[in-house]
């Protein structure tokens, strides 16, 4: 196969493609019966922003982790001394 007729083949197929990708476009937006609509839950990209109440659980759950944080950062070190096993 020379390099023209490659050429030739795939504007063809291109031609096909743009075709195809037209007219199941105009089936989106006509909103035909059996035509794929994309939900609007996969549109949306990124995080879910959280309700108030979601944000007030977060903040108590942290305060409290953190408060943890600091009594064990806090604690004086344990220097007892332990013999070792016989």
């Amino acid at each position: 196969m020379n390099l023209y007729k490659a050429i030739e083949y795939l504007y063809t197929q291109k031609e096909t493609l743009e075709r195809v990708i037209a007219s199941l476009e105009e089936l989106q937006r006509s909103g035909a019966p059996g035509a794929a609509v994309v939900p609007s839950a996969l549109e949306r990209r990124g995080r879910k922003s959280m309700s108030s109440a979601e944000r007030e659980e977060v903040s108590k759950r942290m305060k409290k982790y953190w408060a943890s944080r600091r009594k064990h950062e806090n604690a004086p070190p344990d220097l007892s001394i332990r013999s070792p096993r016989p």
